[in-house]
């Protein structure tokens, strides 16, 4: 990990489908241990920007660094071309993911679910991986589950598992993608806990969400989104008591 550039850093970045323009030039730095909370209304571009950063999605122009090195592409005397498989797979063990609706493996336990990558991607040795997932399902509140299938398990216990798969690549930036919008109300704070405990560890995270007191009280800074670009950014503080942009406010009043 490099310590003289930021962990992630997007410059112009655009993305279209067809004739649709969905990112309109994204520049954001998050630099390493921040977390970003990414707001905006339905349709703004927030989760297609944040499938961009692990190449999910290939984008039109552009450029996105993760602690350094170029996401999706090999630069070559000025000229972009597309990494192979290979590589991307190689680039992707860096940066975590974690999804609205979990994307568990409903044929394997939470504790084969969890050590699946690090043993298939990065040929980890499958007894000491027991022993990292049973850890790592400790740190999330669910060290007696290693056993049980994701059917067995409430939405918020296979959020958990999703972020304990996740943590189980070593990744040094983890993506959230309104990893609470799939959840009942009484399981949201389960898993803003944990969130909330990755963040305070230093854990670099981007988080497309809708709580707000979340990003209140845990992110460093905030971006509002709408219509493919960035409207504001700034701390907590800054964004939500004192917006400067009309539709900033407008979007916060809304919602209040």
């Amino acid at each position: 990990m490099r310590q003289d550039v930021p962990m992630l850093h997007t410059v112009n970045v655009h993305k279209s489908y067809g004739d649709h323009e969905i990112l309109k030039g994204i520049n954001i730095d998050v630099e390493k241990g921040e977390v970003l909370c990414l707001l905006g209304p339905s349709g703004s571009g927030k989760s297609t920007f944040l499938r961009c950063i692990n190449h999910l999605e290939t984008i039109n122009a552009g450029r996105i660094y993760v602690d350094g090195s170029l996401i999706g592409f090999n630069e070559r005397k000025g000229r972009l071309y597309e990494q192979s498989e290979k590589e991307l797979c190689k680039i992707r063990t860096r940066i975590g993911m974690v999804f609205q609706n979990f994307n568990l493996f409903p044929h394997m336990t939470v504790l084969e679910n969890i050590i699946e990558g690090p043993v298939t991607v990065k040929k980890e040795d499958p007894r000491k991986m027991r022993q990292r997932a049973y850890a790592l399902l400790t740190q999330v509140g669910l060290r007696d589950w290693a056993d049980r299938f994701p059917k067995q398990l409430s939405g918020g216990q296979q959020q958990r598992v999703a972020i304990a798969r996740s943590l189980a690549m070593e990744p040094e930036l983890m993506l959230f993608d309104e990893p609470t919008s799939a959840l009942d109300p009484e399981l949201v704070g389960e898993v803003l806990t944990v969130m909330r405990d990755l963040a305070e560890s230093g854990m670099t995270m981007v988080i497309v969400t809708h709580e707000m007191e979340f990003a209140k009280n845990v992110a460093h800074k905030v971006a509002l989104m709408d219509h493919g670009r960035v409207v504001e950014e700034g701390t907590p503080s800054e964004v939500f008591e004192n917006p400067r942009h009309e539709r900033t406010k407008a979007f916060l009043g809304a919602i209040a």
